[in-house]
């Protein structure tokens, strides 16, 4: 089944064209099925563009899927248009009194900045604690990783030296986990962030089980014992050239940035790197999506209080 999502969002053309199995409300509106609410907190600064990734990967599944895109404030965007916020973004406040099946709340370009100057922090703090009560199972990406194990754990913040960026091996740190069943012993992510995640920290302040890690990125994806929480410290939703992208954007910009490691051929920028992390993406937000969400939830969200403890 396919994802549904708005006639007019401009990710319908862009998948259809990649041959990605999706659905109009229009056309979903005529089915009777229950399909499964997620919603998606975007923080990135180009919406559009990170719409399209998540969308992308969250198509590969055989659940029908409403997305319900969330903003974290109404202050205007140097990257997204506001005819398109308006019209497919909504308020924390429209959807507050919801359940959902599941959430994703994205990475965010604020590695640098301390949690008390994050303009929206309250906001965000509000919206995670909300979560533990509305909504079946949350995803946090990057940034929001960090975010969230401070929130929720009061893990403080650990801020690398020099910005990790590249394509990064890792292995498996929980062979029969669910949430990897599939991944081969060894697989290949990217990472593009400021953020530490000691793991003797994880292991002191949380009560989270390591399921991939990485001797040079540390752990990459964590997760609660009862699945209501998994946590993504890289970005498996990045496209071929996105970190290309950030690398030349950065070099424009006079920074100076490293280059990427094991990312462009040869360690080269003038030629095109490829995608080496494609199959393992889909396959953790499919898994995601099948035993972290389908298999928790109930069939109706308005009979149950879910609380974090189930």
């Amino acid at each position: 089944m396919p994802i549904c999502i708005p006639d007019s969002l401009p990710a319908v053309d862009v998948l259809r064209k990649e041959n990605v199995f999706i659905m109009t409300s229009s056309r979903a509106n005529m089915q009777e099925i229950r399909p499964l609410k997620l919603l998606f907190l975007n923080l990135m600064p180009k919406k559009i563009e990170t719409e399209n990734q998540f969308l992308r990967l969250l198509s590969n599944s055989p659940l029908q899927i409403n997305i319900q895109l969330l903003r974290i404030d109404q202050r205007e965007s140097k990257n997204t248009p506001v005819e398109h916020l308006n019209s497919f973004y909504c308020d924390f406040e429209d959807i507050c009194e919801q359940n959902f099946d599941g959430l994703i709340i994205t990475g965010a370009p604020l590695g640098k900045v301390a949690f008390s100057d994050v303009v929206y922090w309250s906001k965000l703090t509000e919206i995670i604690k909300w979560a533990k009560e509305h909504v079946t199972s949350t995803m946090f990406i990057c940034w929001a990783v960090q975010a969230a194990l401070n929130i929720l754990y009061d893990l403080p913040k650990f801020t690398r030296s020099n910005k990790l960026s590249g394509v990064y091996q890792h292995q498996l740190a929980q062979p029969n986990a669910i949430l990897t069943r599939g991944f081969d012993d060894l697989f290949l992510a990217p990472h593009s962030r400021y953020a530490d995640f000691p793991i003797d920290k994880i292991k002191s302040y949380t009560d989270l089980t390591i399921l991939a890690e990485s001797d040079v990125t540390g752990p990459y994806l964590m997760t609660t014992a009862n699945k209501r929480m998994a946590f993504v410290t890289g970005h498996p939703e990045y496209d071929s050239f996105t970190l290309a992208k950030e690398y030349f954007r950065d070099f424009k910009a006079g920074i100076q940035p490293d280059i990427p490691e094991n990312y462009f051929p040869n360690n080269n920028p003038s030629l095109s790197p490829k995608a080496s992390w494609r199959s393992h993406a889909y396959l953790l937000f499919s898994n995601w999506l099948n035993y972290y969400v389908y298999q928790l939830t109930p069939f109706d969200l308005t009979t149950r209080n879910l609380t974090i403890d189930d």
